[in-house]
């Protein structure tokens, strides 16, 4: 079932982005942005903020469960389709081998930071992710949830001709 676009008849997920946070900072003592807020307001700010947020679940092929505006404008996905994408195809084929590498490491250690890739757009434009933070997903019992990523600087890779 696709969940609707966040908003404020649903918190705008704020259980999900609970679940980010609370996973990000207990695993890089680092304290999720933006700071000073909660509730609503904090889960409203990560959907609406400049850069990207985005996590996948724990399916046999994960898919994007959340990706905040940024990332929806990015990828060139809305809400609905993004939420249905397998997360190994934001990366082209030849790049999927070194980003399931990137995840098996963040599998093992718990966070990966300053990661940098290619990514691909749904229009077929590519562009560089940069000083990306990977992390796992853990509720309040501790059982793995699946894995978020947050950056914010990206560059577009122009085709020379």
């Amino acid at each position: 079932m696709i969940r609707p676009v966040p908003d404020a008849s649903n918190q705008f997920y704020l259980d999900h982005i609970n679940l980010l946070r609370q996973s990000y900072e207990r695993l890089t003592g680092k304290t999720f942005r933006p700071s000073g807020l909660t509730g609503v307001a904090l889960a409203q700010a990560v959907y609406e903020a400049p850069y990207v947020v985005v996590s996948h679940g724990i399916e046999p092929d994960p898919i994007f469960n959340y990706a905040n505006l940024t990332a929806q404008k990015l990828f060139e996905f809305p809400w609905v389709e993004f939420c249905q994408l397998p997360s190994r195809q934001s990366a082209e084929l030849p790049n999927q081998t070194e980003r399931q590498q990137l995840l098996d490491t963040v599998s093992r250690q718990g966070f990966i930071e300053n990661y940098q890739g290619i990514r691909i757009a749904k229009g077929g434009g590519r562009f560089w992710i940069k000083n990306v933070t990977v992390w796992n997903l853990y509720d309040g019992e501790g059982i793995y949830r699946g894995q978020g990523a947050i950056y914010s600087d990206w560059e577009n890779i122009v085709e020379k001709l």
